[in-house]
């Protein structure tokens, strides 16, 4: 860690003494975008319900993808399943408060596609109100809306040398006239990935310990197109339409090892596994608008219908060789082939509709949403030594969501700031196995209440409090249970018996000076669902499965934003401590060897400096600390990320080359030790995202931007939407 802060530190004040030398002669202003800006808006803003990461003109958007800045945002973690998380706490991500169809590793892929350079913000809403869908914190991702006159746009190559070179070429395409805007944005990328894992499985029944090690080497071609056209009938009502294409063709191999012990130090088995694996996925999604708004009296109505295809089709090949401990030795040679081929349809209908009541200065919400998800999971295996496992099955969900909220804003005494909100939610699922014949139909429905109250004492001090009940649904994907091979030697399957996980949580934040932050949070929940390890056989067989038990969570967070030298320089600096009690969780699950109370520090830091000795150079640095600790897995170490890059701006030419320096001096892992039943299993993974990165940008027509926001009564305090 003193490796990492000593570089960033040095750099901190090498700028520091630069400016002192440069404050003495005199400024010239420059009508540059993103290269002298005297006053704009806090690269950290934090609100009641909200923390707010103003991207829009920094350095770090250079040469990264959506994706890459979500890593750096303040409160977001992302775990080695590619789990999007927010103060530890897995999250929903909306994009131009749309949500997003995907999750996991899906929503990686296409998160890649959306090129950084369209980012104006990302809002991470950890106390979200009753207009979102009740799953807990909620990730916004706000796009640039272009409105001047003409053609404009942009075109990006970016090369990036991991442990393999990967390449990535985007246009951003705009196009204004009077009351018609229409925008392509398309992405083709080359990227390649080395992953190398390994585990160490201890079970007490038999005093076995089993080691395992992967390494998997992973090449995709993704092309992606989008197109948003919106025509303003009058000065209240306009349309639109949204156009979504994301292509991914995928190829893979990964070679494992294994050794088995019992007893202590008995040679029970060993194995070597070869997987070569190709896919290709596409998603195309569709979205008609309708919005009406008058700007007079603060009235919105806004209409949303769209449809969602998401098609996967998976082809992996494992060659299996086992050795056991008869003597002499028996080889057993395996070849098992996993043929899937996914199609999910999702269709959707949404209407919201604000208006202020009366002179009483309130505002009032009301909205409600349909939402129906029609999901098909072919799977197939061939091959040679298919003992234990069914050849062939066909898995269906399908189901209905239907939501309804209504939210009042108001503020009394022009000091008190009040929101109440109720959400209802009710969903119908089915659950079917064609061959095996396994099935589940269920239906439950949630009143979720929400309550904000912030008190502000003067300009300078404020304090609010909030509540909100969630509810976390199982992903469809976790609900089917057809047994297949990893490429890591274990297997894996679904749990058709999954339960929803409801929480509670409560928050409280202290703002000083309107620059230093103090919050406090605490979340309960009696039940909820995680990874699990079972042995079956000579199996190991991963698996989400529920767990009964209460669990506290406590939290502390203190963060500040501070600029120097003329707005030029910031710097964000965010520490959070964490408290959890899994006592009655560990006790209820029998836990045994599990730690019933775990503590941990997190931490990260933001440093941009803008117009670096007036010669148009941005930079910027990153630094985070995080700990994984998720329900029955407990982190061995913290994991230590680090970004640094420079972006030199030629304004004649309305060009961009930035340089980018990813974990160079640590390379980023993941070590956590999940307790179950019959033992632990230890697992440690060292990703590829470290190296560096060099990207062109050419800029063409006028740059100008406008704030993507809502609405004009959308609160910036966070009382709002």
């Amino acid at each position: 860690m003193k490796n990492i802060l000593m570089p960033i530190a040095f750099l901190a004040g090498i700028l520091t003494f630069a400016q002192t030398e440069k404050d003495t002669l005199k400024s010239k202003e420059k009508a540059i975008e993103g290269v002298t800006v005297t006053v704009r808006k806090p690269t950290i803003e934090s609100k009641v319900d909200r923390t707010v990461f103003n991207v829009a003109n920094s350095s770090v958007l250079a040469g990264n993808t959506t994706w890459d800045v979500l890593r750096m945002t303040p409160l977001v973690s992302i775990d080695n399943n590619d789990a999007i998380k927010a103060e530890g706490e897995t999250v929903t991500v909306y994009i131009n408060d749309r949500k997003s169809v995907f999750t996991g590793k899906e929503l990686k892929e296409y998160l890649k596609t959306i090129p950084a350079d369209n980012l104006m913000k990302i809002e991470v809403i950890t106390s979200p109100s009753s207009r979102y869908e009740a799953t807990g914190s909620v990730i916004n991702i706000v796009l640039k809306k272009r409105d001047d006159e003409g053609f404009k746009g942009s075109i990006t190559l970016n090369n990036r040398q991991n442990t393999k070179n990967s390449q990535y070429i985007n246009f951003n395409v705009n196009y204004h006239k009077k009351n018609f805007t229409q925008t392509l944005i398309g992405s083709y990328a080359n990227n390649t990935s080395v992953q190398s894992n390994s585990s160490i499985q201890q079970m007490y029944e038999d005093r076995s310990t089993t080691f395992r090690n992967s390494k998997t080497i992973s090449e995709s071609k993704s092309p992606s197109l989008s197109s948003t056209s919106e025509f303003e009938l009058n000065g209240k009502n306009t349309v639109g339409m949204i156009l979504e294409y994301y292509q991914s063709n995928s190829l893979s191999n990964s070679g494992a090892d294994g050794l088995k012990y019992i007893n202590g130090d008995k040679f029970d088995n060993s194995y070597v596994q070869s997987q070569n694996s190709s896919g290709l996925n596409r998603n195309f999604g569709t979205n008609l608008f309708y919005k009406w708004y008058d700007k007079e009296k603060n009235k919105i109505l806004d209409i949303n219908l769209g449809s969602n295809y998401y098609g996967n089709f998976i082809n992996d090949f494992f060659v299996k060789s086992i050795i056991d401990n008869a003597v002499p030795p028996v080889i057993q040679n395996q070849e098992t082939g996993v043929l899937t081929d996914t199609e999910n349809r999702n269709y959707y209908v949404k209407a919201d509709y604000t208006q202020p009541l009366g002179k009483s200065g309130g505002t009032f919400e009301v909205g409600g949403k349909m939402d129906f998800n029609n999901n098909i999971i072919p799977n197939s295996l061939y091959g040679n030594m298919l003992s234990g496992l069914s050849s062939h099955d066909v898995f269906h969900y399908e189901d209905n969501i239907n939501s309804l909220y209504a939210n009042y804003s108001k503020t009394f005494f022009k000091k008190l700031e009040t929101r109440i909100g109720l959400r209802y939610e009710h969903i119908d699922y089915t659950i079917r196995q064609d061959v095996a014949g396994t099935s589940r139909k269920d239906s439950y429905g949630k009143l979720l209440p929400n309550i904000l109250l912030k008190y502000s004492f003067s300009d300078k001090y404020d304090l609010s409090l909030t509540y909100n009940k969630n509810i976390w649904r199982p992903w469809y994907a976790e609900f089917n249970p057809f047994l297949i091979p990893n490429s890591d030697g274990f297997y894996t399957r679904g749990n058709i018996s999954l339960e929803p996980n409801p929480s509670d949580r409560l928050y409280m934040k202290l703002g000083i000076l309107k620059k230093y932050f103090i919050s406090a949070r605490y979340m309960f929940t009696d039940q909820d669902y995680w990874t699990d390890y079972i042995t079956e056989g000579s199996k190991t067989i991963s698996q989400e499965s529920n767990f009964a038990g209460k669990v506290h969570k406590y939290y502390v967070f203190a963060n500040t934003n501070q600029t120097f030298f003329k707005n030029k320089f910031t710097v964000n600096v965010g520490l959070g401590w964490y408290y959890i009690d899994n006592s009655d969780f560990n006790l209820k699950n029998k836990l045994s060897n599990a730690d019933s109370y775990i503590s941990y520090l997190s931490a990260s830091t933001n440093l941009s400096y803008t117009n670096l000795f007036n010669k148009n150079i941005n930079i910027s640095a990153w630094v985070e600390v995080s700990n994984q600790n998720n329900g029955n897995s407990v982190t061995n170490k913290p994991n230590i990320f680090h970004n640094i890059s420079a972006t030199k701006i030629f304004p004649k030419t309305q060009m961009e080359v930035s340089l980018q320096l990813m974990n160079i001096f640590q390379r980023p892992n993941y070590d956590a030790t999940t307790y179950v039943q019959g033992g632990t299993f230890r697992n440690a993974s060292k990703w590829d995202w470290y190296g560096a990165s060099i990207s062109f940008v050419k800029r063409f027509g006028n740059q100008k931007v406008k704030g993507n926001t809502k609405t004009d009564v959308e609160k910036n305090d966070g009382g709002g939407k």
